[in-house]
């Protein structure tokens, strides 16, 4: 008996005896094979089965040798999938055409006529056959399932949330956001804080009231009163007027305190006051107001540190931390790089392989600020829309140490480590490891370690 079929290959050709001997070939190790005789054809049964790597013509038209359909077809594949795995077959395609699209992404690419061995070992290694990743391909399914599912019970705000990380503290504040107890969003510069701020809100039973945002670290110490509270006319220097505060404002509504480790003790007395009673007087006023505030926080400092410093009140922390969330770094939740990345740039430039491989090798201390920033330049840098590696100006990753007797490309431990440590992804290893992925599998070949052969 035969071992199951594990992975599936699509191959798109106009010739029926390229597709006959192709779909032979993979027979022989198992492999299930489907075949299209053009790109429309291709792209339709693409659409309706699981494909896990598709095996492209570049020329289809009679006598047509400029390559142009096949770099449609590959540009259409890609947009419906960015990580699938496309073969180009060449034949009168010139070189440089081909060498475009493995810069923009394809895996590889064949002349015809093409190298039973080769082309084996390449579909091989491409589909990683191991247990490891068709795991890794399972989670991603799942999370995306439950990310449409997170989508339809709350509303994201236009996030994007592609990590099981993100997907967790969106989801958390997704199911607080219903109470009107205050919410302490913590979180390294750069993290998102206020993207989830935005999300408890726009989730919550005041969602059609205001909402109003307060950086407590841009405001000089001597306004902060005057801003949250608001001020009577000669309350200050250059209070000509009557003006209303941030509170005021935020009636039957929700106030966001960013950067709430910033705000003075004199004003973390008065604000504590607003939280347990709701009722505050405007700077040189005796008239008490109330008002009825959702109050979220955020900060990037550690306020139980501050508090131990005598520079945070304890009671007010207890009071604005009453819920937690917790946005963990970019550099923990890998998968919303890419994401993020395509949405930043939203269909004005593609990302090359090698721009791809960087972004998810490199550790973001700025995190999405940080990623943003990067990608939007590179779009303004980059060539004919394509943004290689080189545009993100970007560290290249630091390899691991290695001794000083060790030789000049990774040895077989080396490998093994990083892909341990990137959970077999291998594109990911194969950049930890300032290597190119074609270049890691056939390392990977050589010492045995690449996907069982039939």
């Amino acid at each position: 008996m035969g071992r199951q079929v594990m992975s599936t290959v699509l191959v798109i050709d106009d010739n029926p005896a390229v597709a006959t001997a192709l779909s032979v070939l993979l027979g022989l190790r198992e492999i299930r094979t489907l075949t299209a005789g053009s790109p429309e054809e291709g792209l339709a049964v693409f659409d309706r089965e699981t494909v896990d790597l598709v095996i492209q013509d570049m020329n289809f038209s009679a006598d047509t040798t400029s390559g142009e359909e096949g770099v449609s077809l590959f540009h259409a594949l890609r947009a419906r999938c960015p990580d699938l795995p496309v073969v180009l077959l060449t034949g009168w395609t010139r070189l440089e055409t081909a060498v475009e699209l493995v810069k923009a992404g394809a895996a590889d690419y064949l002349g015809k006529p093409w190298d039973d061995d080769k082309l084996l070992a390449s579909v091989e290694n491409l589909l990683e056959l191991s247990e490891t990743s068709r795991m890794a391909r399972r989670y991603q399914s799942e999370q995306r399932s439950a990310l449409a599912a997170l989508a339809q019970r709350f509303d994201l705000c236009g996030q994007v949330v592609a990590s099981g990380a993100m997907e967790r503290v969106v989801n958390l504040a997704g199911q607080v956001a219903r109470s009107d107890l205050p919410v302490l969003i913590t979180g390294p510069n750069g993290a998102g804080k206020e993207g989830i701020a935005a999300i408890v809100h726009a989730n919550s039973s005041v969602r059609d009231g205001p909402y109003i945002v307060v950086n407590c670290g841009a405001l000089p110490s001597e306004l902060v009163e005057a801003e949250l509270f608001g001020a009577e006319a000669g309350a200050y220097t250059g209070a000509g007027r009557a003006r209303e505060g941030r509170f005021e404002a935020a009636d039957r509504g929700t106030l966001f305190l960013d950067e709430i480790g910033n705000l003075p003790l004199s004003s973390q007395v008065k604000l504590l006051r607003v939280l347990e009673s709701g009722q505050f007087e405007r700077l040189g006023s005796t008239r008490t107001q109330r008002v009825k505030v959702r109050v979220l926080s955020a900060t990037n400092a550690d306020l139980r540190a501050m508090i131990a410093d005598g520079r945070f009140r304890e009671d007010l922390f207890y009071r604005l931390a009453v819920i937690e969330l917790q946005v963990p770094p970019l550099a923990q939740r890998r998968d919303d790089v890419l994401a993020l990345a395509e949405h930043f740039l939203a269909g004005q430039a593609r990302l090359s392989a090698d721009a791809r491989r960087l972004l998810l090798a490199h550790d973001w201390p700025g995190n999405v600020r940080e990623l943003k920033n990067a990608v939007l330049r590179a779009r303004l840098l980059c060539r004919d829309g394509l943004i290689e590696a080189d545009d993100l100006g970007l560290a290249p990753p630091a390899r691991p140490p290695m001794a000083a007797s060790a030789p000049a490309e990774p040895d077989r431990q080396a490998i093994e480590r990083a892909l341990e440590r990137s959970g077999g992804v291998v594109a990911q290893a194969a950049g930890e490891l300032g290597l190119s992925r074609q270049a890691l599998y056939r390392r990977m070949e050589k010492l045995g370690l690449g996907p069982a052969r039939a």
